[in-house]
């Protein structure tokens, strides 16, 4: 079983499009619990919006997506497949996240196959709904 500390490092993602700092807990092929610090200085947050800086929206969905992309990956049925955001649907944004928060990235994986599958998320700020929203995961193999 992959440590905590090591489960990052499953995303095939980098900086400055990684999203996820550190996962909590982890049931592989179940669900996960990490988080993003906000840091304030991401490109994006000068132009949304100037003086005013707001997490997007879109990205607090890319940071769900990636936690639920480490419950995946965790999985030795998965390990070595390319998890790709397939879809979203049922999407509310609750709360504007700024710099300086912890996003806490709760995922449920509720229906995996070889092919793909769905995840219930939920995103928190000092325990309040930022954004929740329902994930298809497209399972591909790396070329």
């Amino acid at each position: 079983m992959i440590s905590l500390a090591d489960a990052v490092g499953l995303l095939p993602h980098r900086p400055p499009f990684l999203f996820v700092d550190a996962v909590d807990a982890l049931e592989p092929g179940e669900s996960v619990r990490a988080r993003y610090r906000v840091k304030g200085d991401e490109p994006f947050l000068a132009g949304h919006f100037p003086g005013n800086p707001i997490f997007p929206g879109v990205i607090q969905l890319e940071a769900l997506a990636q936690a639920g992309g480490i419950a995946l990956l965790s999985d030795e049925r998965y390990a070595g497949t390319l998890p790709l955001f397939g879809g979203v649907e049922d999407v509310r944004f609750r709360r504007i996240v700024s710099p300086g928060d912890d996003l806490v990235l709760d995922v449920t994986l509720e229906r995996l196959s070889s092919r793909g599958g769905w995840g219930r998320g939920v995103a928190t700020v000092n325990g309040d709904k930022t954004c929740e929203a329902r994930l298809f995961f497209a399972i591909a193999k790396p070329s």
